[in-house]
């Protein structure tokens, strides 16, 4: 498989950069892909809320649930939208602000050496066949880019900060998803 990234931007996105990142320890090497859900407002779906959020421009009036969260400053590397389109907000070289407080067999602060990818979803919500095509190409490419991913290094946010997050939830289909990327 040839490459499709090029300075950390997947050319198969859209590019719509957030300023809600930094940049990486200098000792991290990228080595874990964390599958998130994200919807606004919760359980809906559509419109430009979530890229207007990662970009702090989220406009809090539009929504009662929005005030909750308009001073958070968060950000994935990727958002896979219902119908697969992907939008990149941050290079993969860089650090985004995905995982909160995270850790993944024993080491903690994951956002240093992981990709986070966000699926326009909620837990409970069946996911579409264009997002799991999607996802599944992309994690395919990161494993060939960055080659310390690999399938027992793709996890999701439950994974490595339980108890505090439920993503991607029950509605994910971790088999279908691995049968994808086999």
């Amino acid at each position: 498989m040839t490459t499709d990234i090029i300075d950390g931007w997947w050319t198969k996105a859209r590019q719509l950069p957030s300023s809600n990142q930094n940049a990486r320890p200098g000792n991290s090497e990228i080595s874990l892909l964390v599958i998130h859900n994200i919807s606004l407002p919760p359980n809906e779906f559509g419109g430009e809320y979530i890229e207007q959020f990662f970009c702090n421009k989220l406009p809090v009036n539009a929504h009662p649930y929005f005030s909750t969260i308009a001073n958070l400053q968060v950000s994935a590397h990727c958002l896979i939208k219902r119908d697969g389109s992907v939008i990149q907000f941050v290079p993969f070289l860089a650090r985004a602000w995905h995982a909160g407080r995270s850790s993944f067999r024993g080491k903690s602060e994951c956002n240093d050496f992981s990709i986070g990818i966000e699926l326009e979803g909620s837990d409970t919500i069946a996911y579409t066949d264009a997002q799991y095509s999607a996802l599944a190409e992309l994690a395919k490419q990161l494993m060939v880019d960055y080659p310390a991913i690999n399938r027992s290094r793709i996890v999701g946010h439950e994974d490595i900060a339980p108890g505090r997050k439920t993503d991607p939830g029950e509605a994910f289909d971790w088999d279908k998803f691995q049968s994808m990327i086999e």
